[in-house]
């Protein structure tokens, strides 16, 4: 093995190898999710070198630099305000999704218009339409981190894998019986996993368009999925009340998550897949541990269905999006509310942690956005201007931009 050079990522924090072995460049990732502006860094250097081979005396002061750089990084204060940059009358019929490319330099949006489209960030133009679906089409996704695929889900019933940069579709993925409501590709970007009102997911060779495998056990729709961030597991949250997590290799269902007394709105795993937290209209989330499928935590306090739920990327916070008109905040490891957000007249229905994990963005049907501060849980900005409810809200790679998707047809850009 032989270590070619260094790449950082600052959200979350870490440091990527890329090296040789056998004739083929490979990576692999140093997580560094507990660093803080205050981690001694000599420290850190000496217990990366203890774990990690590749990282001999000769390299251990170039690992230094990287870590300040990161720590750096985290002591830069977010102090940014944003500003209504562009409205985007997007499509002719509402608009049912929004995502981003890894960069954010450009992002995509689904519509009941039988399209998505994909845009230019900084000049708001369209780019490309994804023409072909013969209905709604209503779940959206870049293949991130490449950014060189989209893939759609419609309620036709078929996903379709397009060429991001031409427009082309490759694949048109034929087989679930009824409406695609979720998709993710994993993160190598070899598959795509579709979600289905059928009661079942599916597994698509992104090369050969070709189904791989059906993953059959829920009784009812399945709402929601995610892959791991290694690509070897995927979560399904299913209208059958129960959450289900699959080894991809095997195709074969390792757990199912028993607890919840009602619908599942969300499931997703934390980045170093230890964790799975879902979100349930039996008003309440449920944290799991990923490879024993054991409750670990069930969040309460919500008084009306929680209709979203997401870790930060460190991790460590969980945050919880309710029909009471409420967020809060979760501490994923000593489980308790650190804050409730209140000040939405409607209910929040999407929301997300800023990159950094210092902020959150919640969407409301009340026609509002707000940012919100983790630690003091003040609304610092409400995000005002569409005329009626927001469904769709994202942050960009940096957390310096932000897309907010609504029922009034359009999409508003705010830097």
């Amino acid at each position: 093995m032989r270590l070619k050079r260094f790449l950082l990522r600052y959200y979350p924090p870490g440091i990527i190898l890329e090296y040789e072995r056998g004739g083929y460049l490979r990576t692999k990732s140093i997580d560094l999710l507990d660093l803080t502006p205050e981690t001694n860094p000599d420290e850190l250097v000496s217990e990366i070198r203890q774990s990690e081979p590749l990282i001999t005396e000769s390299r251990a002061e170039q690992v230094k630099e990287l870590v300040l750089r990161l720590q750096q990084k985290q002591g830069q204060q977010d102090h940014h305000r944003f500003c209504f940059c562009k409205e985007l009358k997007a499509h002719i019929l509402p608009l049912t999704n929004i995502a981003f490319d890894k960069s954010g330099s450009r992002f995509i949006t689904g519509s009941y218009d039988r399209t998505c489209r994909v845009w230019d960030t900084a000049s708001g133009t369209e780019l490309l339409t994804l023409e072909g679906h013969r209905n709604v089409v209503y779940a959206i996704a870049f293949n991130n981190p490449y950014g060189d695929k989209i893939a759609t889900g419609s309620f036709d019933k078929t996903p379709n894998c397009w060429c991001a940069e031409t427009g082309k579709c490759f694949h048109t993925f034929r087989g679930h019986k009824a409406e695609i409501v979720c998709l993710a590709f994993n993160p190598q970007s070899t598959l795509v996993a579709t979600g289905s009102m059928d009661a079942t997911a599916k597994l698509w060779d992104v090369e050969s368009g070709e189904e791989v495998t059906t993953l059959t056990g829920h009784t009812a729709e399945v709402l929601s999925l995610c892959f791991n961030t290694v690509g070897n597991h995927l979560v399904t949250g299913s209208f059958d009340y129960t959450v289900a997590i699959w080894d991809v290799a095997s195709k074969r269902r390792v757990h199912t998550l028993i607890g919840h007394m009602g619908e599942i709105s969300n499931v997703q795993f934390n980045w170093d897949c230890s964790l799975i937290v879902s979100g349930s209209t039996d008003k309440t989330c449920k944290l799991w541990e990923a490879v024993s499928g054991k409750c670990v935590a069930t969040l309460v306090g919500h008084t009306e269905e929680v209709l979203d739920v997401c870790f930060d990327l460190s991790g460590q916070l969980i945050a919880t999006a309710s029909a009471d008109g409420t967020a809060k905040v979760f501490s994923a490891t000593t489980h308790e509310c650190l804050v409730t957000l209140k000040g939405h007249e409607g209910e929040i229905s999407k929301l997300c942690f800023s990159p950094q994990g210092s902020r959150v963005l919640t969407a409301s049907s009340d026609k509002t956005a707000r940012l919100w501060d983790v630690q003091s849980g003040a609304c610092l900005q409400i995000l005002k201007g569409h005329t009626d409810e927001i469904f769709s809200c994202v942050f960009n790679y940096e957390g310096d931009t932000i897309i907010t998707g609504s029922k009034d047809n359009t999409c508003r850009i705010w830097y």
